[in-house]
């Protein structure tokens, strides 16, 4: 799956509860619309949605569900409970969320991975990360391919300028790792996922500012209100 995700644009088809979207139906349309615009590959939360994406298009999919839970700040495929549905439903590509924060149960990402890898020894991972030094981590538990999906909205990132900018952490990341560096999270033109792919990411993923037209329509009147 990575192989064929080189170099090309992965979109994200999400649409929580409270959004106009939400929905099984409307997401898998909005997947074969992705594909046919050029998407390698579609990022799908939830088994209904998920379900339906594969049965309607033939795109590979990086899986993942979000569930809260009491005792942790993760909600990425939190626990095994979210893996042995994602797994029985058949994605390519499962992505945790793989940030030093403890899971629920205060179970640590890397006791959480060493059980993931001995019960699905075949199935492929994407790290979540927030911070250079978890894409680092997440290499060496052995995932197959690291994101930046959390930079900028966890406790230890959010607010903070630990870099000029989203390029400049990318950049760092490429250097840090061997493994493919997924570009996830604040690519809202054309022109920046061009850019995340000339400084070296494997491959960008593009979510609200295809698929969310209340977050794009909020850009337009923001621009316009000044």
């Amino acid at each position: 799956m990575l192989a064929e995700m080189k170099g090309g644009l992965v979109v994200s088809c999400q649409a929580l509860e409270d959004e106009p979207l939400h929905g099984a139906e409307i997401m898998k349309r909005m997947a074969d619309a992705a594909k046919r615009g050029g998407a390698v590959a579609i990022r799908a939360n939830g088994v209904e949605d998920i379900r339906a994406i594969k049965d309607y298009v033939n795109l590979p999919v990086i899986g993942i569900i979000k569930r809260e839970y009491d005792d942790s700040f993760v909600y990425i495929t939190p626990t095994l409970k979210e893996v042995e549905e994602l797994v029985e439903v058949g994605v390519d590509l499962i992505a945790v969320d793989a940030t030093d924060r403890l899971r629920p149960g205060g179970l640590d990402l890397a006791a959480f991975m060493k059980e993931l890898k001995m019960r699905f020894p075949n199935q492929k991972w994407m790290a979540d990360c927030s911070t250079l030094e978890e894409c680092i981590v997440a290499e060496q538990l052995g995932f197959d391919c690291v994101g930046t999906t959390m930079h900028g909205y966890t406790e230890k990132t959010v607010g903070k300028k630990l870099y000029s900018n989203d390029f400049e952490f990318l950049k760092a990341v490429v250097a840090a790792v061997k493994v493919p560096v997924i570009a996830e999270g604040n690519v809202i033109t054309p022109e920046m996922a061009a850019k995340v792919l000339k400084y070296g990411a494997h491959s960008v993923v593009v979510g609200g500012a295809i698929t969310r037209p209340q977050q794009i329509t909020a850009r337009f009147v923001e621009a316009i209100i000044g």
